[in-house]
């Protein structure tokens, strides 16, 4: 029973990632296929548990899941906040009015934009820096061709910025803790990262020999509540960083605490009054976003609990370590990196730095390759209307070039720094 059961689930997480390849096709919303199916998986869990030592491990399971998903919902709750409010009034424009000349050749605004993305995610959190880069595009005003070339270089610039900080991307944490990287080797991983995105900014280019005119009727008004909520959002993101390293505070309780303090600063400048209440920003957040990260979560969550992400550190034993690593950042793409990356160190493989290395990159940016395989482009499909799975795929292959030159590259400085 068990073994036919474990078999449905597996076709249940199939069946949910059809209905997001297919969204365009059968015409229903991807976060209400997801969440049916993430759903229904672990309550036949329950249903067809043997007896009841495992229906309490099924229940420890899914409550260890809840948590990491609640935990993801509020963080994106407040980050998603502040973004909506500096955006509303003015902040983000303001940007665009500092980083950018009135006119710029399409090419240069591609890589000028790239690199923004890879060096804001160095600092901040994924969901972060592509929350505001994809603020940064849409600000422009551009054609939906052109949009989804920029938010194609956005979510692979934002996984590859914060894949050489250890408080950038978890996977990068734990292979870390698990002693298998040093700081140094991590901080040399960022050159051939940021080499990728600009080769994956010329691959893009390529056709875009037009200029842009960037609308700059003089920078808006801010007001000292606007910047002081400003700098509280800076100042959060750097707290978050050192809160994280120094103390292991977790980022969602920082960021919750940022949260508070930016109403308490909007009430205290008056700012929270009737006609633009500060609270009113949550109901600008796209829920539907947070329904699809609940659905995947739910669907990943029950894959580990039957085990089917350990059974791939086998694939260790058949090829060797260095293609094995290429694969896992391939399916890093369809599966959830971090449990999939708890997997693999807890398999205690044998691997010099320079693989280890590269494992660090496949898994922390892999999940470019496929729009629903990383945070930075759920988040990013939210906000851009364009942005589907089929509109992604076609950049495939570009993807495909720039993460494998990255990936090579990787292991090629690795092995520069000693085994």
């Amino acid at each position: 029973m068990q073994g036919g059961l474990e078999v449905l689930l597996i076709l249940l997480a199939v069946a949910a990632f059809l209905g997001v390849v297919l969204e365009e096709v059968i015409h229903v919303n991807k976060a209400k296929v997801v969440l049916l199916f993430g759903a229904l998986s672990w309550m036949l869990m329950f249903i067809f548990a043997p007896d009841l030592a495992y229906r309490e491990k099924v229940e420890a399971a899914l409550e260890h899941n809840i948590t990491d998903i609640a935990s993801l919902w509020l963080f994106l709750l407040a980050t998603m906040t502040f973004v909506a409010y500096l955006n509303k009034k003015g902040l983000i424009e303001n940007l665009v009015h500092v980083i950018l000349p009135k006119r710029i050749s399409e090419r240069k605004l591609l890589f000028l934009i790239g690199i923004f993305a890879f060096v804001f995610s160095s600092i901040a959190d994924n969901i972060t820096a592509t929350l505001v880069s994809v603020a940064l595009i849409l600000s422009l005003k551009l054609d939906a061709k052109k949009n989804l070339k920029f938010a194609t270089l956005v979510v692979f610039a934002v996984n590859s910025g914060g894949v050489a900080m250890i408080t950038g991307d978890v996977t990068t944490l734990m292979i870390f803790l698990a002693g298998h990287v040093q700081i140094a080797n991590l901080l040399m991983l960022s050159v051939p990262a940021l080499l990728a995105v600009l080769l994956l900014a010329a691959l893009l280019s390529q056709g875009m020999n037009g200029e842009v005119l960037v609308e700059k009727n003089g920078a808006r008004a801010i007001r000292k509540v606007d910047q002081s909520i400003a700098v509280i959002f800076m100042l959060t993101i750097m707290c978050t960083i050192l809160g994280s390293f120094f103390y292991g505070i977790p980022p969602v309780l920082t960021f919750l605490t940022g949260l508070a303090v930016m109403f308490l600063v909007a009430r205290f400048f008056n700012e929270d009054i009737d006609n633009d209440p500060i609270l009113e920003y949550i109901r600008i957040i796209e829920f539907e976003t947070l329904l699809f990260f609940l659905g995947v979560l739910l669907v990943v969550g029950m894959l580990q609990f039957i085990g089917t992400l350990e059974g791939l550190t086998h694939l260790y034993q058949l090829m060797p370590s260095l293609a094995a690593n290429y694969l896992m950042g391939l399916l890093s793409a369809l599966i959830d990196n971090v449990p999939l990356t708890a997997a693999l160190l807890k398999s205690n493989l044998e691997m010099s730095t320079a693989e280890w290395m590269g494992l660090t990159y496949a898994v922390g940016v892999g999940g470019s390759l496929l729009v629903i395989g990383s945070a930075a482009g759920i988040v990013a499909m939210s906000k851009i209307s364009e942005l589907t799975f089929a509109s992604y795929f076609r950049s495939l292959f570009a993807l495909l070039i720039a993460f494998t030159v990255g990936f090579l590259a990787v292991y090629g400085v690795g092995l520069t720094l000693g085994s």
